[in-house]
């Protein structure tokens, strides 16, 4: 057994399908981790005004962890650690000491600055909160400023790891980090409150580095700290990672507008965001992250042979089966939302009405789905091209598209009755409060979806041909997605009438065997229209595509 979990472990990767679908299964077992997390959360506090605090006390440390830590990514390190690694091992010590001293320095500082900037921070971006909901919210935001501290240093071992070939090691991280979150709320949250669960995510954010350790201590490698820097060299890794760090940067400062806006709404709806958020985050965790990361490699070494018909047929192919999956994915998620979000969260104090509501906002949000998917793909395509401008200028435009049309949506719909009650009829919450929270996931999606199609433009321009089969697919997608999402709605009615949907059992099973009749039809739709992508793909999943090598990604960009 022992040997077959070590064979496990450093099989090499083969086809872009098998290292996606690998990497999606891990990524489907660290969500598995993230429904139970939210769901211990919603049984105990609901959609509440304390867990808005929590989640609201989030948004500074991990926009601190998306910007500053990336200085320190997988993706700018590994190929540093390598080139180094080919000099010798005394080479590859002094790179990592100057990154880590470098890097110790200006985290700590940062976030030092942060400390004392909460109160004038958190009183601008959260001005619905009172008086001592705010003072929680700061106390419990200074709390986690430990996490991109510690997940930063995780980020630099995890490139070590990556670097040497321990992919398993790196990709069981984030499973680690769950599991920390979950003992964290089991042991403490019913004594501590909300400040238990931020200990829960301190100590999650050190079990994702402290499993990287025994290697890197083995290796020889354990970073030491010095102030003798080799300037030079930092100012090299820093300008690399800075178009990088700056277009992540734009998903965090929307998210935080998201959350501003909401603080302002009643009390619950930045629980009610994020929950959906973490709902819909699923399919571009599984799809988007795991196609984009496996066909990157193949990317930047097509694009460094000037191959560039290889290059676009690489990126042609990902798109292609980006669609196959996320289109079918989005309508089973609109149509099954109710079930899902009941399944996923519904006990405790998280009521019908709070199901209600975060279903309607995981419908607006899988609206984009696709977009979100096919965004990962096209900035890891310029990237890979050179091209680490355009990513950003796009992302900025729509930032703020997204911020200004998210803020006018929401003064639409207090002005407007028709409005209002157009939008609530139609996702089938019209006699429920607090409905204003739904403009934010459609003020995202209608700027994701507008982002998309600036970047789809925008590759096609610079290298034409890229779409020629591409649109096949996505109408192909969009058709037999129409019809899995009409089927599963008919299911839902028929199974209503042989279950007991007043139970947790019954309303899995209703949704269980409406999407399972609806995916059916899906693949007779696709198998009589010849779809290549099914074909290429049940014959990966026929060559155990389990047998291939993990890559796992940049925290930070899931």
């Amino acid at each position: 057994m022992v040997r077959k979990i070590i064979g496990f472990l450093y099989k090499e990767t083969g086809t872009l399908n098998q290292a996606a679908l690998l990497l999606g299964l891990f990524a489907f077992l660290s969500q598995v981790l993230g429904f139970l997390r939210d769901r211990l959360l919603a049984h105990i506090f609901g959609a509440s005004a304390e867990l808005d605090i929590y989640y609201a006390a989030f948004r500074i440390p991990d926009f601190l962890f998306v910007t500053v830590a990336s200085v320190v990514s997988l993706s700018v390190l590994v190929p540093f650690v390598i080139e180094r690694e080919a000099k010798g091992l005394e080479a590859l010590r002094s790179f990592i000491n100057n990154v880590f001293s470098f890097f110790s320095i200006l985290i700590i500082t940062v976030s030092g600055l942060a400390f004392f900037l909460l109160p004038a921070l958190s009183g601008f971006l959260f001005q619905g909160f009172s008086g001592p909901a705010l003072a929680e919210a700061i106390f419990i935001s200074r709390m986690l400023l430990l996490s991109p501290i510690i997940l930063g240093f995780s980020n630099l071992f995890g490139s070590l790891t990556q670097a040497y070939n321990r992919f398993t090691i790196y990709a069981l991280a984030p499973l680690f980090y769950n599991a920390g979150i979950i003992v964290g709320i089991i042991l403490f949250a019913e004594r501590l409150g909300i400040i238990g669960v931020a200990i829960g995510v301190v100590a999650g954010a050190s079990l994702h580095a402290l499993i990287q350790v025994p290697f890197v201590v083995r290796a020889g490698l354990f970073p030491r700290f010095s102030l003798k820097f080799d300037f030079a060299l930092i100012a090299q890794v820093v300008r690399i990672s800075l178009p990088r760090t700056l277009t992540l940067s734009m998903s965090s400062i929307a998210l935080i507008c998201l959350v501003s806006l909401a603080s302002l709404m009643t009390a619950g709806s930045i629980a009610i965001l994020s929950f959906s958020i973490n709902l819909q985050s699923v399919p571009l965790s599984i799809i988007g992250v795991s196609y984009s990361l496996a066909a990157f490699p193949t990317l930047s070494r097509r694009f460094r042979e000037n191959n560039l018909e290889a290059f676009k047929q690489q990126m042609a192919t990902t798109a292609r089966f980006i669609i196959f999956w996320s289109l079918p994915v989005s309508a089973l998620l609109i149509v099954l939302r109710a079930q899902i979000v009941r399944v996923v969260l519904g006990s405790g104090l998280f009521d019908w009405d709070a199901t209600r509501l975060t279903a309607a906002a995981l419908a607006l949000f899988a609206l984009s789905s696709v977009f979100q998917c096919l965004l990962l793909l096209f900035i890891r395509g310029f990237y890979s091209a050179g091209f680490t401008r355009k990513p950003f200028f796009l992302n900025l435009i729509s930032t703020t598209v997204m911020v200004m049309g998210t803020w006018w949506l929401v003064k639409i719909f207090y002005w407007s009755a028709e409005f209002r009650y157009f939008i609530s009829a139609l996702l089938k919450v019209e006699d429920l409060s607090g409905t204003a929270v739904l403009m934010l996931p459609l003020g995202f999606s209608i700027a994701t979806i507008i982002n998309g199609l600036l970047h789809w433009m925008t590759f096609e321009k610079f290298f034409r041909g890229f779409s020629r089969g591409v649109t096949r697919t996505l109408f192909e997608g969009l058709g037999s997605s129409v019809i899995m999402g009409a089927t599963a709605y008919l299911g839902l009615n028929i199974f209503a009438r042989l279950l007991d949907t007043t139970s947790l059992v019954g309303i899995f099973l209703q949704g269980f065997w409406a999407g399972l009749f609806a995916m059916a039809v899906g693949v007779t739709i696709l198998f009589a229209l010849k779809s290549r992508e099914l074909h290429e793909v049940w014959g990966v999943v026929r060559g155990k595509f389990w047998k291939a090598n993990v890559v796992a990604t940049d925290p930070e960009i899931v």
